[in-house]
């Protein structure tokens, strides 16, 4: 891993916190993600599944987490599974963690291998009465392939019907939405590494420059502090590409007079940062421009207050689109009568902003929080209002990553990378 170790008391709290929350006399299994094959002997980089690291900081594949609080044993309470190490593999793809390194790493002190996994899981299945399994019930999730928790669901199931199911998803739901300082300061490390790769853009681009090149400027800037990269697919969409929400192509070269959209963040440490900025090629807005780009930053910054406790975020939204439906009445984009007639479902306002304005952020970008439950101190939110106008031939959305606090206004994690519309030009313009 390329980032500094993180201190365990973060995984060893996180446990303490899901446990409490199990049902009498059961047990929690947490498998690590596979390894994803591409053709021949290819394979993708191995991404650990976010709950596992959550609850261990074990980054490493064929690993399992087993939680076991009333077991009658002490050191089954808690146990991970893990990959042997050896000569050979050290050789060839370098140094597994070994027990102490897997203790170091999560603070727990009963680590076996993988091989005798079977064995003592059947001990303790003779022992409990329900078994929490972690299927992935996010708002957004959409898989089609079959992943190791999967395939260990099913196996569990058949060996063991007589069991009580239960879920772990609505747990780690509201466990993982409210974050503690030390999530906090890893996200806001993921927020300064995408600052500097900003700032080495405002000097780079240039009319000719091409959207592919952005991307390596980026690239290099974040594996260079640590990063293992983007923590998304990156949009770098200049011109007319920033009316497709999810331009991800980035081939496009980049022409004088023309927008550059920018969704790009770095992940540290398997936390994500989400920043979108939208800057001029040329290093200078038009006035048509530059009056969009300010209408976009006011909605952001007023709606940037509103998340507060106690907030519920289909409420928030509605709020937003009362904002960007003033600032687009006076960009001339909507007029009075668009919005007396508009369809409460699809309101006017969402034929140039039609996206979500908020959404959480942690270990994954699309964070885990239950969206009906109001907000609480301390989840991380992005805030991203953007107005696209196909016709004028560009779009222009801006995004920040902000914490909720207990008292007062939202805290800003990337309140120090350049917004004003005046700071980027002058930054773009020094020579």
């Amino acid at each position: 891993m390329k980032y500094h170790a993180i201190n365990n008391t973060l995984f060893i709290k996180n446990r303490a916190r899901f446990k409490a929350q199990m049902k009498p006399n059961s047990i929690a299994v947490f498998n690590s993600n596979d390894i994803y094959p591409i053709s021949a002997d290819s394979t993708m980089p191995f991404e650990q599944h976010r709950d596992i690291f959550y609850l261990s900081g074990v980054d490493q594949e064929e690993s399992i987490l087993l939680l076991f609080p009333d077991a009658p044993k002490e050191k089954h309470r808690e146990i991970l599974f893990l990959k042997e190490t050896s000569e050979h593999i050290a050789i060839w793809e370098g140094e597994k963690l070994t027990k102490e390194k897997a203790f170091d790493t999560s603070g727990i002190k009963t680590v076996y291998w993988l091989k005798d996994f079977e064995k003592i899981f059947f001990e303790i299945m003779t022992q409990c009465d329900t078994i929490y399994f972690n299927t992935n019930e996010h708002y957004r999730s959409n898989v089609e392939t079959q992943t190791r928790e999967d395939r260990f669901i099913s196996w569990c199931k058949e060996k063991y019907p007589a069991h009580a199911v239960a879920k772990s998803n609505p747990i780690l739901q509201r466990l993982r939405a409210v974050k503690s300082p030390i999530e906090i300061d890893l996200i806001q490390t993921a927020c300064s590494i995408t600052e500097k790769g900003f700032r080495r853009l405002l000097s780079f681009i240039k009319p000719g420059v091409w959207e592919y090149n952005i991307e390596a400027e980026l690239l290099h800037e974040f594996i260079n502090n640590r990063s293992k990269g983007f923590a998304y697919t990156p949009i770098i969409a200049s011109g007319a590409n920033a009316n497709v929400l999810h331009y991800i192509e980035n081939n496009q070269q980049c022409k004088e007079g023309d927008l550059i959209l920018m969704d790009v963040a770095a992940e540290y440490a398997n936390y994500a940062s989400d920043l979108t900025r939208t800057i001029p090629v040329s290093g200078t807005y038009t006035e048509r421009q530059r009056a969009v780009y300010d209408a976009v930053l006011r909605v952001k910054n007023e709606v940037t207050n509103m998340l507060v406790p106690g907030t519920i975020w289909a409420d928030y939204h509605v709020e937003v689109g009362k904002v960007m439906t003033s600032e687009l009445l006076g960009l001339g984009l909507l007029d009075k009568a668009d919005v007396q007639k508009e369809d409460p479902d699809w309101p006017a306002y969402k034929k140039y902003f039609m996206h979500g304005t908020s959404h959480h952020l942690g270990l994954d970008t699309h964070d885990y929080g239950i969206l009906t439950e109001p907000m609480q101190a301390n989840m991380v939110f992005t805030v991203e209002p953007g107005i696209y106008i196909p016709d004028e031939g560009f779009g222009i959305r801006i995004e920040d990553d902000v914490v909720i606090q207990k008292e007062g206004t939202p805290f800003n994690l990337m309140g120090s990378i350049p917004i004003e519309a005046e700071e980027i030009e002058e930054l773009m313009n020094q020579s």
